[in-house]
C-alpha cells in the first residue's frame, strides 16, 4: 500500500507543489490566462477620484460637523475663479472681451452662474419703494465714450463689498467667479468642463488678448491634479519596466530571462489593475502608486528564481531537476519574504482612513498575486525553453561579484569595531536630525511645482490671501437669529479679528451685505461702509433683505430659515505648528463673542477637513508602522524560537529607519502623510534581506557543527549576491518615482531608496556583525531551536 504523501512537512509539501505545477503546466498557463482575461474584465469598474481624498473616517466628529455644514449651504468647494492683474486691461476692447468670456462660461449647464465685471451689480437706494436696486456696473452698451480709468477708479474705490471677493486687496487686479453646479463638482462631468471648455476658451483669450489669466479654485486643482496622476501613471510604469529591465539585463546578460521577468510582472500589473476594479477602488494619488510597486517587487521575485534555475543548470545540467528545485527550494523563502512585504502593507488596512485602508489592501494582496505568478510562469515557460547555454550561466561567475563578496568577509572578520563605530555615530547624528523634523499640513505642498497651475496658486494667495476655504458655521438656535443686530455685530466684530490674522483673506458673511445697505443707502459714500446703528436699522434693514434676495451669492450666506450664518473666509498654505496656534486664537476669540447658552459655532471647511485629516493620518501611520515592526517580530519569534534573535533580526531593519528620519530632518523634508508612508514601506521590504541571511545561518551552523564563524562566512557567501541583486533593483525601481511632478511622490520614492540602500549595507555588514560578537550567547542548539518551517532546505548547502 502506498504511503500517503505527509504535506504538513514543508519539504514535502513543496515537492509535491513542484510536481504538481510541472506536470500540469499547460493547465496553469490557461489558469493564468483565464484569470487575465477575468481581471482585464474587471478595467471597466476603475474608476479616477472625483473628489479630494478625505483622510478622515466617515464617523469622525470633524467629517460629522462639516457635512452637517453641507447640509445646511451645501458644497462649499464648487468656485473657480479667474484672475488678471493687467493695467491695460481697463480699454474697451479687452473689457469687452473679459466681459465676453465670462458671457459664455455663463451659458454652459455645468455653470450655476458667475460674478464679475459683465454683470457685477450695484446696490442704488430707491427711495419711493424703500428698497435697493440692483445696477449693473457696466452697462451692456458701454462705448469707446466710457471713460474706463474712472470705472477702474470707481471698482477699487468705491466698492469696498467687492473688496477680495472680485477685486485684490492691494487694488491691482480683478477676477471672474465662477460657482459650478453642485451637483456636478463631483463627478467626472467637472472634469470634461474644465479640460475641455474651460481651459481652452481662457488660453485663445491669453493669446488673441496678450493677458496672462490666473485661474485657481478647489474643482480647479483637483481636476489638473487628477489628470496628473492618471498621466504619470503610465510613466511610471514604462519608468519601472525600462529601469529594472536594465538593471535586470546588466546582472544575467540573458535576453530571453529579461523578457520572461517582464511578462511575469507586466501580467502582475493587468491583475493589480483588475483588483482595483474588482473591489470598486478609486484611483487616487496612492493607488496609482501600486502598479510601479509591483513591477519592482516583482523583478525581485524573478531574480531569486531565475538565479536559483541558472545555478542549479550550471551545477548538474539536469533541466527537469533544476525546475523541481527552483519550486521546492525558492519557492518557499519566496513566500515567506512576500508574505512579510505584504503584511507591511496589509498594516495600513488596519486604519480607520478609506485612502490607506484601500492602498494597504490593494498594495498587499498584488504582491501575493505577483509572487503566485512567478512561482508558476518562471518555471513553466523555461520548461518549454532549451537549456541555457554557457553565454547565458557566465554572469555566475562575474569578477566584481566575487570581489564584492570577499570585501564583505573581511569588513565583518577585521573591521568590527569600524562597522560599530560607524553605525553608532550614525545613530548619534540621526537622532539630532530627528529632533529638527517637522509635521506639514500643507495642500500645496505636494502638488506639482512644475505645472502651470501651481503658479496660480502661488498668486491668487498673494493677491487675494489665501485659497483653502474655512468655513464657520453660526447656529443662533432662532429663526431670522441670524439678522438679528447683537448676531451681526458678533459676526462683524469676529471678522474683524479674522482680518488681524495675516494668513486669512478677508472674510465675507451677511454682515458686508448688511454693511453694503447702509453705504448704499448714503447715496455709495464708501464712508459708511458699516454696520448700521439701531436707529438706522428699521429703515436700512428692508433695503438689505430685499437685496439679499435678488442676489444668490449673498443669500448664500444665510440659510431659508435665517437660523444660520455663515462665515467664509481663505487660508494661506501654512504650517501645521502656526494652523494650530491659529485655530487655537480662532476658538478662543468665538468663546469670547458668541455666548454658548445662545449660539453654536463651528470652524469647518476644507482647511480644517485637511489639517486635521493630516494629523489624524500621521497619527495612524506610526500605529501602522508599530503595528508592522510587532507583526515580523512575532513572526521572526515563530520562525526562531529565540527572543535574543528578534532583537537580533530588528536592529539591522530599525537602524536605516532612524537614518533616514534623520536625513529627513537635517535636509527639511516634513512629516507628512507621503513621507511617513516610507518607514512601514522599506521596512517590510528590508526585512526580507534579513529573513534570507538569517535561515541561511542556521542551515550552515547545522552543517559546520555550530562553528560560528564558518557559518556567518558560508552564510555571508551564499546569500550577498542575491540581496545585493534584488537590493539594486529596488533601488533603483522606487527610484522612478522621482520623475514625478508631485513632491510627495518624489520624497516617497528617494527616501523608499535610500533606507533600502542602508538596510542592504545594515544587513550585509552588521547583521553578520552582531551574530559574530554575540555568538557565545545564541549561537547553540538551544537557544536557536529548529524553526516550526524550513525556510530554505537542509540539501542546500
Amino acid at each position: 500500500m502506498k504511503k500517503p504523501v505527509n504535506l504538513k512537512n514543508p519539504s514535502v509539501f513543496w515537492s509535491t507543489t513542484a510536481r504538481l505545477i510541472l506536470r500540469n503546466r499547460t493547465l496553469f498557463l490557461i489558469l493564468i490566462v483565464l484569470s487575465t482575461v477575468f481581471f482585464a474584465s474587471q478595467w471597466k469598474h476603475m474608476r479616477f477620484s472625483n473628489t479630494e481624498a478625505n483622510l478622515l473616517p466617515d464617523d469622525h466628529p470633524i467629517n460629522v460637523e462639516y457635512n452637517e455644514f453641507l447640509k445646511i449651504f451645501g458644497e462649499e468647494g464648487n468656485l473657480i475663479v479667474m484672475g488678471v492683474k493687467d493695467s491695460t486691461v481697463f480699454s474697451s476692447e479687452k473689457i469687452a472681451a473679459w466681459n465676453a468670456l465670462q458671457d459664455t462660461l455663463g451659458t454652459f449647464s455645468e455653470v450655476a452662474f458667475t460674478i464679475g465685471l459683465d454683470n457685477l451689480q450695484i446696490l442704488e437706494k430707491n427711495a419711493e419703494e424703500q428698497r435697493f436696486d440692483l445696477k449693473p456696473f457696466i452697462s451692456k452698451n458701454t462705448s469707446d465714450a466710457v471713460d474706463f480709468h474712472d470705472l477702474e477708479y470707481q471698482l477699487y474705490n468705491k466698492l469696498p463689498f467687492y473688496e477680495g471677493l472680485i477685486y485684490s486687496p492691494n487694488k491691482k487686479g480683478f477676477r471672474t467667479i465662477i460657482a459650478l453646479d453642485k451637483d456636478i463638482v463631483n463627478t467626472s462631468a467637472r472634469k470634461d468642463f474644465i479640460l475641455n471648455h474651460l481651459i481652452p476658451l481662457i488660453e485663445s483669450f491669453e493669446s488673441t488678448h496678450q493677458i496672462e489669466v490666473y485661474t485657481s479654485g478647489m474643482p480647479y486643482i483637483r481636476t489638473l491634479n487628477s489628470k496628473n496622476i492618471i498621466d504619470e501613471i503610465s510613466l511610471f510604469i514604462g519608468a519601472a519596466l525600462l529601469v529594472t529591465s536594465l538593471i535586470f539585463f546588466f546582472f544575467f546578460r540573458s535576453f530571453r530571462a529579461t523578457l520572461i521577468t517582464m511578462l511575469t510582472v507586466m501580467i502582475g500589473v493587468m491583475w493589480c489593475f483588475g483588483i482595483l476594479g474588482l473591489l470598486g477602488y478609486e484611483i487616487t494619488i496612492l493607488t496609482a502608486l501600486i502598479p510601479p510597486l509591483i513591477i519592482v517587487i516583482g523583478v525581485a521575485n524573478c531574480i531569486f528564481f531565475i538565479n536559483k534555475y541558472q545555478k542549479e543548470i550550471k551545477t548538474h545540467g539536469n533541466q527537469a531537476k533544476s525546475l523541481q528545485r527552483v519550486i521546492s527550494k525558492v519557492g518557499n523563502a519566496t513566500l515567506l519574504t512576500n508574505m512579510t512585504t505584504a503584511s507591511g502593507f496589509a498594516t495600513f488596512a488596519l486604519t480607520q482612513s478609506t485612502l490607506l485602508v484601500e492602498f494597504g489592501t490593494v498594495a498587499s494582496l498584488s504582491i501575493i498575486a505577483v509572487f503566485v505568478l512567478s512561482l508558476l510562469i518562471i518555471p513553466i515557460v523555461y520548461s518549454y525553453m532549451a537549456i541555457p547555454k554557457y553565454k547565458h550561466l557566465k554572469h555566475l561567475n562575474k569578477n566584481w561579484i566575487g570581489k564584492l563578496v570577499k570585501w564583505l568577509v573581511v569588513m565583518v572578520r577585521h573591521h568590527r569595531f569600524a562597522i560599530y563605530t560607524s553605525t553608532v555615530i550614525l545613530l548619534c547624528v540621526s537622532i539630532i536630525g530627528i529632533y529638527q523634523m517637522k509635521v506639514s499640513g500643507s495642500i500645496v505642498e505636494d502638488m506639482p511645482k512644475k505645472a502651470a497651475f501651481f503658479d496660480d496658486i502661488r498668486f491668487f494667495e498673494s493677491e487675494y490671501d489665501g485659497i483653502m476655504p474655512l468655513e464657520i458655521l453660526i447656529d443662533t438656535k432662532r429663526k431670522e437669529g441670524a439678522m438679528a443686530a447683537a448676531t451681526l455685530r458678533r459676526i462683524d466684530q469676529l471678522q474683524d479679528f479674522i482680518k488681524e490674522i495675516p494668513e486669512y483673506s478677508k472674510p465675507v458673511s451677511i454682515a458686508e451685505t448688511v454693511k453694503y445697505a447702509k453705504q448704499a443707502f448714503y447715496n455709495g459714500n464708501p464712508e459708511y461702509y458699516q454696520l448700521p446703528t439701531s436707529q438706522e436699522r428699521n429703515f436700512i434693514l428692508p433695503y438689505a433683505k430685499n437685496s439679499i434676495q435678488e442676489n444668490n451669492l449673498l443669500e448664500s450666506y444665510i440659510d431659508s430659515t435665517g437660523q444660520y450664518a455663515r462665515i467664509t473666509t481663505f487660508m494661506k498654505d501654512t504650517e501645521m505648528d502656526r494652523m494650530q496656534r491659529i485655530e487655537e486664537e480662532l476658538h478662543e476669540e468665538i468663546a469670547k463673542i458668541f455666548p454658548e447658552e445662545r449660539y453654536t459655532v463651528t470652524v469647518t471647511g476644507k482647511a480644517v477637513l485637511y489639517q486635521k485629516g493630516t494629523s489624524y493620518l500621521i497619527k495612524n501611520l506610526l500605529i501602522s508602522l508599530s503595528l508592522a515592526i510587532l507583526l515580523i517580530a512575532l513572526f521572526m519569534a515563530w520562525m526562531f524560537r529565540s527572543f535574543r534573535m528578534i532583537l537580533i533580526s530588528l536592529i539591522p531593519n530599525l537602524l536605516p529607519l532612524i537614518i533616514t528620519a534623520g536625513v529627513m530632518g537635517f535636509l527639511g523634508v516634513p512629516i507628512k502623510p507621503s513621507t511617513i508612508l516610507v518607514f512601514s514601506i522599506a521596512f517590510g521590504i528590508s526585512v526580507d534581506d534579513t529573513i534570507h541571511f538569517l535561515a541561511k545561518y542556521r542551515q550552515e551552523l547545522i552543517a559546520n557543527n555550530w562553528k560560528i564563524k564558518r557559518s556567518v562566512y558560508g552564510a555571508l557567501k551564499e546569500t550577498g549576491v542575491s540581496m545585493f541583486y534584488s537590493s539594486i533593483v529596488l533601488f533603483f525601481g522606487f527610484s522612478v518615482f522621482m520623475i514625478s511632478s508631485f513632491g510627495g511622490t518624489v520624497a516617497l520614492g528617494g527616501l523608499v531608496s535610500a533606507t533600502l540602500l542602508f538596510a542592504m549595507l545594515s544587513n550585509l555588514l552588521l547583521l553578520p556583525s552582531l551574530l559574530l560578537s554575540l555568538e557565545k550567547s545564541i549561537a547553540n542548539k538551544k537557544t536557536l531551536r529548529k524553526p516550526p518551517m524550513d525556510i530554505i532546505s537542509e540539501e542546500e548547502k
